[in-house]
């Protein structure tokens, strides 16, 4: 056994166990067939046992974590750590949050002593990105800097399978071990499966994450394609620097109107920089489990990687998992025959966020330079048909089958594919879906990338290097 569930069932069970002050032995069982290990540990715990025979059991034990609610009381003085998804995003939705009267404070900053803070304080066979996520908020909360009795977490909750629904399991285990039992969990999910008096997610929140997410998207793409080819080096991200300022403060305080004019001045401000040999490198798409696919320390820096190697990196929109989460409700009543009701209301909300992305897409399709349109989430689920069924909907699910589809299909034939190792998730729709995509699509150049805490970073380079050696090997073919 090697999957995330199994990270979250164990702890459960150890703490179970241990406090009603029970024995507990965990045995792993795989492909390997030396059985030696397995004995060994079978004849220690009959010894231990027999050994404790005559000790008596503590009924009254209690192995519960006591949840401490992020009151109304708390708004007012107390402050928010999030830890790092996508640096883009997040650092305008920290500026949305703080504007809605939250002190929030996104922790930007990761290294080796986070990886290490995790592994202390989470079960070491929970995915990559729990164990990093988790090491920063306990490495904050250690640090010094935020006072603990007015300091307060949030992760999102998606509702799916594995850590999307057990990050909060994972953090209040971690919180209780390192002596900050006290510290709230805020669960920020449109599920509901917490709730907190003390926060809110209303509909002018709604909006202004809306804006938000779309101007993330605009400045990644924006980023990415003119920093490839840009004549004066730096001059992309200076222009994005500023940009990113503005779109913090547009994010909290336009209008629709302003807000859809400023999508337009900031693909004709990037029209202005000067490129050279446009759309002559390789283009590489980015794909893969969500934190790792934008998280640069979680991916070890792969897009700054593929630059260097010559690349014109590609990373899926975010609002592309947000239209996956809503999408998959109408793919269960098609499936199976679940309420229609709510379907037709969560293709309803598709389509107001079609509706709200309309002029995004005009601006982009009026540049010169070839960006990579908006995605068409049903679109998408068509494409992703082709390959497997719309029902695996664990973690990043179909979508991850469907982006590669699409890149290939949009003329980005060479793809990484991030994943944590042992994500099972992410091996059925990522790495097990390669072969049959190579069946359809030739041209397909494909590359799976494991990160774990003890993952060899030279063995990601060379996958990526030799992507990339095919990749201009293609290229020189089809000139």
């Amino acid at each position: 056994m090697d999957a995330g569930i199994d990270a979250v069932t164990t702890d459960q069970a150890e703490e179970i166990l241990t406090s009603y002050n029970k024995m507990y032995t965990l045995i792993k069982i795989d492909e390997v067939n030396n059985l030696g290990a397995i004995r060994i540990r079978i004849r220690s715990l009959l010894a231990s046992m027999n050994n404790r025979c005559n000790v008596k059991s503590n009924s009254d034990a209690d192995y519960e974590i006591n949840k401490i609610e992020f009151d109304k009381k708390m708004k007012k003085d107390y402050t928010i750590l999030i830890p790092q998804l996508a640096p883009i995003h997040f650092e305008l939705y920290e500026k949305v949050l703080n504007e809605t009267g939250y002190n929030v404070k996104v922790l930007k900053e990761c290294n080796m002593k986070t990886v290490e803070t995790g592994l202390k304080h989470v079960n070491n066979d929970a995915c990559y990105p729990s164990i990093l996520t988790t090491g920063q908020l306990i490495e904050a909360l250690k640090s010094g800097k935020y006072d603990i009795n007015k300091t307060a977490l949030m992760i999102s909750q998606t509702g799916g399978g594995c850590r999307a629904t057990n990050y909060i399991g994972f953090i209040r285990k971690a919180l209780k071990d390192a002596g900050f039992e006290k510290v709230p969990v805020i669960s920020f999910s449109f599920a509901g499966l917490e709730k907190n008096s003390g926060f809110k997610i209303t509909f002018p929140l709604i909006k202004k994450l809306l804006k938000a997410t779309i101007y993330g998207d605009l400045l990644q793409t924006l980023l990415y394609k003119n920093r490839a080819y840009e004549v004066k080096k730096g001059e992309t991200t200076i222009l994005f620097n500023k940009w990113m300022e503005k779109c913090k403060n547009l994010s909290c305080k336009s209008t629709f109107g302003q807000f859809n004019k400023s999508i337009y001045e900031i693909v004709n401000d990037f029209e202005k920089i000067e490129v050279e040999n446009l759309n002559k490198k390789p283009k590489v798409g980015v794909v893969g489990e969500i934190l790792i696919k934008y998280h640069p320390f979680g991916n070890n820096y792969v897009a700054d990687n593929l630059e260097e190697e010559g690349a014109e990196v590609v990373i899926p929109e975010f609002m592309g998992f947000i239209k996956y989460v809503i999408k998959n409700t109408p793919l269960k009543a098609e499936i199976l025959k679940t309420s229609k009701l709510e379907s037709n209301i969560f293709e309803f909300i598709l389509r107001i966020l079609n509706t709200i992305e309309k002029n995004y897409e005009k601006a982009l399709l009026s540049s010169k330079k070839g960006y990579l349109k908006p995605c068409d989430i049903n679109s998408l689920s068509k494409k992703a048909k082709k390959i497997l069924s719309t029902g695996n909907q664990t973690g990043e699910g179909w979508l991850l089958t469907a982006e590669m589809v699409e890149f290939i299909e949009e003329g980005i034939p060479n793809i990484v594919c991030v994943q944590p190792f042992a994500c099972l998730p992410n091996h059925i729709v990522g790495k097990g879906v390669i072969k049959s995509i190579r069946n359809i699509y030739k041209d397909a150049n494909i590359s799976a990338v494991d990160y774990d805490p003890g993952a060899s970073k030279t063995n990601q380079v060379n996958r990526i290097k030799l992507l990339m050696t095919i990749a201009k090997d293609n290229l020189k073919n089809i000139k």
